[in-house]
This record gives C-alpha cells, sequence and structure tokens, in this order.
C-alpha cells in the first residue's frame, strides 16, 4: 500500500509551490521553480508545507485516533489547525481558503459536521479535493463516504465528484499495473457510470473527453485544479517533472503541485522524490510515523 508514497510525495509538492503561490505563469515563464525555494509569498522557510498537507495530516489524525471515520473528530482536528496551530510545520497556520474557513466556523457555532460545508456553486475552491488522498488507502471505501468527507467543508456536488474522480484515480494507481492514461481513464468511466443522472458531471467534458485543447487554468477553481493535475499527469514522465510542470502553470501553486504530487508520488514510489526535497521537509520524521500507523489500520480493516 506505501501509504508514505502519496502522502510525502504529496506534502513535497506542496512545499514546493508555497514559495510561489499566486504567482503569474508569466512571471514563472521568467523564472522557474527549478528547487526549492525559501520565503517568497509567505515568507516561509524552505521546506514548508501549507494547508494542503495541515489539513491532509489532520484527516489522517483523526482516522488513526477513532480507529476510523468520525466526522465530528475530522472537524475538531481542523479546527485545531485552523484556530490553534496543530498540524502545522512550524506551529501556525498561516493560509486557509475563504469556504474551509466558513465552513469551520459553522461548525464551531454548532451545525453539524456534515452540514458545514458552503454547497452554493461559488463554494467550489479545491479545499477539499486538496486533503481527500488518505481515503484512497482505506479498503472498500464508498462514494458517499468521499462525498461527505468533502461536505464538511465543500458541500457542493461539483467538488464531491472531483474527490470522488482523484480517489478513484489514486485507488486505480495503488491496485492495477497500468499507465497514468489507462488509470485515468478507469477512474472516467467509473464516475461516468456513477453519476450519469447528474447534470454536474458536464463540469469534467474536457476531462472525460481528453481535451484540453482550450488550454489550461491553474487557479483555485476546484475544476481547473483537477484539469491542471491531470493534464501534469498525462504530459511528464516522472515525479519531479509533473510537480515542476504544476508549479510553473502559477496560480494555486502550492494545491496543484501538492495533489498532482500525491498521484505522482503513487505512481512513481517514494524514490522517485529527489531527495534533497524530502530532507528539506519539516516534520518529515512525524509524517513517516503518521504513515506507518495510517497503513497499519489500513491493513487491518
Amino acid at each position: 500500500m506505501k501509504v508514505k508514497d502519496g502522502i510525502c510525495g504529496f506534502v513535497v509538492g506542496d512545499a514546493l509551490g508555497v514559495p510561489v503561490e499566486f504567482y503569474s505563469r508569466r512571471e514563472l515563464e521568467d523564472d522557474p521553480v527549478v528547487d526549492m525555494r525559501e520565503y517568497g509569498t509567505y515568507n516561509q522557510p524552505k521546506g514548508t508545507w501549507s494547508d494542503d498537507s495541515s489539513m491532509t495530516i489532520a484527516t489522517m489524525y483523526s482516522i488513526v485516533n477513532k480507529n476510523g471515520i468520525d466526522y465530528a473528530d475530522i472537524m475538531d482536528e481542523f479546527c485545531r489547525w485552523a484556530f490553534e496551530g496543530e498540524h502545522t510545520p512550524h506551529g501556525e497556520r498561516f493560509d486557509i481558503g475563504n469556504t474551509t474557513l466558513r465552513g469551520l466556523e459553522r461548525y464551531q457555532n454548532g451545525e453539524d459536521a456534515l452540514k458545514s460545508g458552503g454547497n452554493s456553486t461559488h463554494d467550489n475552491g479545491n479545499g477539499s479535493l486538496m486533503r481527500i488522498l488518505p481515503l484512497a488507502y482505506i479498503p472498500d471505501i464508498d462514494y458517499k463516504t468521499v462525498e461527505n468527507i468533502s461536505a464538511l467543508t465543500h458541500g457542493h456536488d461539483r467538488s464531491k465528484i472531483a474527490c470522488v474522480l482523484y480517489v478513484e484515480i489514486a485507488k486505480s494507481m495503488l491496485n492495477n499495473d497500468m499507465t497514468i492514461e489507462e488509470h485515468i481513464d478507469n477512474a472516467c468511466e467509473k464516475i461516468k457510470e456513477y453519476y450519469a443522472e447528474n447534470d454536474e458531471l458536464e463540469e469534467f467534458s474536457r476531462i472525460l473527453n481528453d481535451d484540453f485543447s482550450d488550454g489550461i487554468m491553474s487557479g483555485g477553481y476546484v475544476i481547473d485544479t483537477i484539469e491542471t493535475v491531470i493534464y501534469c499527469l498525462k504530459t511528464t514522465e516522472s515525479y519531479k517533472e509533473a510537480v515542476l510542470k504544476a508549479v510553473n502553470l502559477g496560480g494555486d501553486t502550492d494545491t496543484n503541485a501538492a495533489i498532482c504530487g500525491g498521484l505522482a508520488g503513487i505512481y512513481y514510489g517514494y524514490d522517485s522524490i529527489p531527495i534533497d526535497w524530502l530532507e528539506s521537509i519539516y516534520k518529515l520524521d512525524e509524517i513517516h510515523s503518521l504513515c506507518e500507523k495510517f497503513e497499519a489500520l489500513c491493513d487491518e480493516s
């Protein structure tokens, strides 16, 4: 199962993108990222990961501690991150999405965990997609559970479908020996069948038709992000190439590279991640330990 392949691939991609988040594609064409950087957008040291990894780690932490999925406990861990600085590299949170923040505030004000996420079309940022990878490792995870984990902060069907698609790609990579294109096609066929009656599936048409001829947007909108990730995976041949391509498209660089890095880490393996990038990651030993505990739990399931 090798949980650390995907999770460490994710965290490294995140840290690679943090210093240049919100940089434009033009700026990065002039000064492309080729290695880990420090400072930049948030003035953070090299190897610092962001909310993407914090919420992923919080999800894993809750599942390990509860020996399963407890929606309220996951939200409690999210709140500990957002408001107390837990699950962060340096003891404080320096970034959070607006939709995520509103969802956590609703939960703190007494809303049920599964009703806390925003469910309008304006609530379709990539804030649930960026933390959904751990579910791919849970045997027999069902679509409804994936949708519910998304709905903790992002309750619109568009975000839920994106999360299911991503988990399906990851599951295919974990369980089948195929090309990247075949893994993606395999996942697309499953969601086309499952969501056949859902009008939101139309939003995924460029992915389902493998047609990115109009170009790639790389902002924080959930469709832009899942398209960016799939495009980068399909047009590169290594972990390093994939995450650097995701970063250098500009925009939401940390999230796009993290989500891309999670899948690239699974597909190419832990040893494909540049060692100097790994060694720069804050709390890497703690992340390894959590991955081992999470894998042990999944193996018992």
